[in-house]
């Protein structure tokens, strides 16, 4: 792929974000602020299950490994 073929496809993805969040109708202010409030969330959400999805995880294999007469813990 050349690079403007990465160019015009970022840019379709794009104008694509702008017409479904309806940011194309929004003043320079408003999508910006938009803007940080999405990024900060999605930042928080990536965060949290960075954090805990481990923590399940290794909580349900101890669990289920429990039920199924698997007695070795994980070593922490």
């Amino acid at each position: 792929m050349d690079f403007r073929r990465v160019k015009e496809y970022f840019s379709w993805l794009y104008y694509q974000y702008q017409i479904i969040s309806c940011c194309s109708v929004l003043e320079p202010w408003e999508r910006s602020m938009f803007n940080t409030i999405l990024l900060t969330i999605v930042a928080m959400v990536v965060y949290t299950a960075y954090v805990f999805i481990p923590i399940h995880i290794r909580l349900a294999w101890e669990f289920f490994s429990k039920i199924c007469g698997y007695h070795s813990a994980v070593s922490t």
